[in-house]
């Protein structure tokens, strides 16, 4: 070829490739314009419902919840009959007898009265329903702690309660008696509904040690089992009127009994809301 036909430029052939390359270059850059273009959207959509604020509702916007309805507290029914029993008829099981309460008659006497068949120290008399209530006590006593139990003392006449306090009084002075022996007439003695008990052989016999022996706290633990209460606690000397007596037990009846041991209540003024009897009246 001549140097006049070079120096006319690139030939046709070459123009057409140069073209072709060209054009698949703008392509290519419209093909990436694109797709950065919907990366860029997508990007923004998704920034947007980010950054978007969840709209919250106040508090004054919410529904107001309904006050739930408060039940009344149930009311306790009291389920024990106090009224069941006299607590003045000389000859119920209930009644109270105290220093503010005597007898009436003073000179009341059972018209029930048997004798006891436990071991004894002077021969026992109580009223029938007490009797079999104690025969079954002592018995299972011995069965549970294989130890006996005795009779030290039960049923007093007015005329014997006479002699009884007199005696005291002229031993240990009236103020001492008056905290350790009933006035005639105002004795549970004489009711036929107490027994003074000891144990067998005798140690401490009424003496307040008694309710440190295996006889007195086992007495004091399950007595209202049987129907019978420790009436003289030793820390209701200011309600009951007489000092701590561990082996003077009072027939009440088991209902009574249970319901004092279940409640708590260890005196009948208390159980019954009769005032203290600290002092005669």
């Amino acid at each position: 070829m001549s140097e006049s036909r070079r120096s006319r430029g690139p030939s046709r052939q070459v123009r057409r490739r140069r073209a072709v390359v060209a054009a698949g270059a703008v392509v290519a850059l419209v093909v990436v314009g694109v797709v950065l273009a919907g990366i860029l959207s997508v990007g923004d959509r998704s920034q947007e419902a980010t950054s978007t604020p969840i709209p919250s509702i106040s508090p004054a916007a919410a529904a107001p919840r309904p006050t739930p309805s408060q039940s009344p507290d149930p009311s306790i029914v009291p389920t024990f009959d106090k009224n069941a029993h006299s607590i003045d008829d000389p000859a119920s099981i209930w009644v109270v007898v105290n220093k503010l309460r005597p007898l009436n008659p003073v000179d009341y006497a059972p018209d029930d009265l048997v004798e006891v068949p436990v071991p004894y120290v002077w021969q026992p008399q109580l009223r029938q329903e007490a009797s079999a209530a104690v025969v079954t006590m002592f018995d299972t006593f011995t069965q549970e702690t294989g130890l006996e139990l005795q009779s030290q003392s039960a049923y007093r006449s007015y005329s014997t309660q006479v002699e009884v306090y007199d005696q005291d009084v002229a031993t240990n002075g009236q103020e001492f008696a008056d905290t350790s022996t009933a006035r005639p007439g105002s004795s549970e003695h004489q009711t036929g509904l107490v027994i003074d008990i000891s144990a067998k052989p005798s140690s401490c016999s009424l003496a307040a040690c008694f309710g440190e022996t295996p006889h007195g706290q086992w007495l004091a633990a399950n007595a209202w089992r049987f129907g019978f209460i420790l009436r003289y606690p030793a820390d209701k000397t200011e309600i009951t009127g007489f000092a701590y007596e561990p082996w003077h037990f009072r027939y009440i009846g088991v209902d009574l009994s249970t319901e004092m041991h279940e409640t708590g209540v260890a005196t009948l003024e208390e159980f019954f809301g009769l005032p203290a009897a600290p002092n005669y009246g």
